[in-house]
Order: structure tokens, then C-alpha cells, then sequence
């Protein structure tokens, strides 16, 4: 995940309320089990002294507005005057997680947030298309393009009269149509900068389609194979967009992993493991991608610079720091990677670095021997 999304907690002095909680809605008495389920959350953070104005404010938020389709988890980071963030996860957490701390928590969003990142959703024929841009579950625009010209559709025989022979005139209108959403699609692409364009439609539109984009928007384009345009439910779409990120999370996952050990194997100094060597990466801010493991309640310890970070008083203390603060492990280094512009990864069962914490260097650590 790219530390962009979480930037704007890094300016935040906090403290934070993180909040994850299954909302699942796939049962009659789905909404009474998210009460319940929120009730035991809210009596946690009460007991911690989260400030109820705040809790309050979460409450509405959870309880309130459209619910998901099936199963779901809800993801929130607060401080004590806002909703930071507010995202749906691709899978409901174990169990409800809440806390009131100096840091948030970012660990079960970085593992399971639906993907954040801006695309675009095109449902195409040859008349035109219906296009909408979304950050995440966030539409923030949408247009249809309508070619002029009709019909498309090709006369039943060329003896109907008053017909005369319309085939040449349909196909060359029909690539006009397919024409102007390529245009227009490239236009959106220049300007929005997605990462995809997702397009939906059968399956002669869709291949017309790709044969008119330009190079620097075909790379981005996927064909999710749903059916011809204006039969497909939105949700359905949804569905097919969120199980194609998953599937390039999964491919970054395994990349990752086998980068790490391919670092390891040579030996190249571009791969680190354990609280000490990762603590002193992210100091440096030589971390390219901080891979998260099981971190359990292992904790290190901050000084008034929060981007000093150390596992113990003294290692600080060797840095001519005085600590200020213990904190969790797995709120610190996440923020710290965060503010150094380091992507995230949550591993999986692949790699079991020491310590639960594992990185990927931008550069081999300069030695004495370098000098």
C-alpha cells in the first residue's frame, strides 16, 4: 500500500482512536449484531478515556449511513475532533479490534482495505460509453459519451425499403463511436491518472476498443469480462473490480516476498530483518517498502524527534536521545515508514522475518568501507 494514503495522519499530533469491526450485512438481524458488536468496542475505548464526543462521532458513522453487501469489515482512525479515515475492508477483521493511543493503528488496513487507488470504469458498445472515475469506493466523476449516428445495428436485408444498403454506413459509425471513447477515455487517463481502467461491454466493443487506446492507456486497461453494457449490475462490477485488486495485491505480495529472499541470498545489504536493523532503516529513511509480519506487543521506544526510533532506552540513548514515550511496535514503524514516503506490505504465511519486521532498502546501507 502507498503511503500516500495515510498522509495526512502524519501532521496529526493525535492522539488516535482506530476502530475495526465486522459490518457485514448478510443476515436479517445483521444490523442488531453491528450494535452489539460496537457497544463492546465503545466500552473499551470509554474505559481507555477516548473522549465520548468522539466516540460519539464514530457511532453515527458505524451505525449510520449505506450498508455493504454481504461480508465486510469497517476500518476507522479518529482523533478527537474527527474521522480521519473511513474505509471498508475486503474482509472483516477476527475479532473487533479498538484503541485509544499516541499512534494509530494501520496494520489491518494496510492487509485488507479495499484498493484505494484511483481508476476507471468504462461500460462500452459501439453507441458509446458510461464512464465513472473513483478513488476507491468514491465516485468522483462520471460522463457518457454518446456517438452520433444511427442505427448501429445493421438492416435485417439490403432489399428493405427505404433502407438502400446500410452495412459500410453502420460499421464505419460504429468505429467513429468506438473512436470517441477511446478519445475521451485517454483524455480522463492523461488528466486523472489511474492506475486501471476497467471496462465492461461485450466482447467485439471491448477488443475494438483496446485497438483504438494509445499505448500509455492500454497497459492500464482491463477487460473484466462481465457482458455487454447496461446488463451488468453495479454491484456485480464492484465485485469484479475489488477481486482484480486483490489479485494484483496477491502478485505484489508474492514479488515482494521473492525479492526479500533474493536480497538475503546475495548478500546485497538491500534486505533487512528484526526491530534493531529495521528501527535503524526507517531512521535513516532508507526503507523502500517496510514488510509487517506478526509484531505481537513487541514495543520500541520514541524520543521528542518521533522519527528516532529505537527497540530499547538505551540503544536510543546511544544515539544521544533521551526517550520520551514506549510505544507499540506496530503503530510506530508503520507511521515512521509512512512519513519517510515507504510503501507497506502485509506479509502472509510466505515469510516469517525476526521479529515480526522485515524491509526493503532503496539503497545498500553505506559502510566505514564506503568512506
Amino acid at each position: 500500500m502507498r503511503a500516500e494514503t495515510f498522509r495526512q495522519l502524519t501532521a496529526n499530533p493525535g492522539p488516535f482512536i482506530s476502530v475495526y469491526i465486522d459490518d457485514s450485512h448478510h443476515t436479517e438481524d445483521a444490523g442488531h449484531g453491528l450494535e452489539l458488536r460496537w457497544r463492546g468496542l465503545r466500552e473499551q475505548l470509554t474505559a481507555a478515556d477516548a473522549p465520548p464526543t468522539a466516540l460519539d462521532r464514530i457511532e453515527s458513522a458505524v451505525l449510520g449511513g449505506k450498508r455493504p453487501i454481504g461480508q465486510s469489515g469497517r476500518a476507522l482512525i479518529a482523533d478527537p475532533e474527527r474521522i480521519l479515515l473511513d474505509e471498508q475492508l475486503i474482509r472483516p477483521p477476527v475479532t473487533p479490534i479498538a484503541r485509544y493511543s499516541r499512534l494509530p493503528y494501520l496494520v489491518p488496513i494496510v492487509a485488507h482495505a479495499r484498493e484505494q487507488s484511483r481508476h476507471i470504469i468504462a461500460e462500452v458498445d459501439h453507441r458509446g460509453a458510461d464512464i465513472r472515475v473513483s478513488d476507491g469506493a468514491d465516485v468522483r466523476h462520471s460522463e457518457t459519451v454518446a456517438g452520433e449516428g444511427y442505427p448501429v445495428h445493421k438492416a435485417a436485408g439490403a432489399e428493405t425499403p427505404g433502407y438502400g444498403d446500410l452495412q459500410p454506413h453502420t460499421e464505419e459509425q460504429a468505429r467513429h463511436n468506438i473512436r470517441e471513447v477511446a478519445q475521451r477515455l485517454t483524455a480522463l487517463v492523461d488528466a486523472e491518472r489511474p492506475e486501471l481502467v476497467f471496462v465492461v461491454g461485450e466482447s467485439r466493443s471491448v477488443s475494438d476498443l483496446a485497438a483504438q487506446l494509445p499505448d500509455r492507456v492500454e497497459h492500464r486497461h482491463v477487460d473484466l469480462g462481465l457482458g455487454a453494457r447496461g446488463s451488468v449490475a453495479e454491484n456485480v462490477t464492484s465485485e469484479a473490480v475489488a477481486a482484480e485488486m486483490l489479485r494484483r495485491r496477491n502478485t505484489v505480495l508474492a514479488d515482494v516476498t521473492d525479492r526479500f529472499r533474493a536480497e538475503q541470498g546475495r548478500s546485497s545489504g538491500r534486505a533487512v530483518e528484526g526491530l534493531t536493523a529495521v528501527c535503524g532503516a526507517l531512521r535513516n529513511g532508507e526503507v523502500r517498502t517496510l514488510l509487517i509480519g506478526d509484531l505481537e506487543d513487541a514495543t520500541v521506544v520514541v524520543g521528542e524527534d518521533p522519527s528516532i526510533v529505537a527497540p530499547t532506552a538505551e540503544n536510543l540513548s546511544e544515539l544521544g536521545a533521551s526517550p520520551t514515550a514506549v510505544v507499540r511496535a506496530d503503530e510506530a514503524l508503520p507511521m515512521l515508514a509512512v512519513s519517510t514516503d515507504s510503501d507497506l506490505v502485509r506479509l502472509d504465511e510466505r515469510l516469517a522475518p525476526k521479529d515480526g519486521i522485515a524491509a526493503l532498502l532503496r539503497y545498500a546501507p553505506r559502510t566505514a568501507a564506503d568512506e
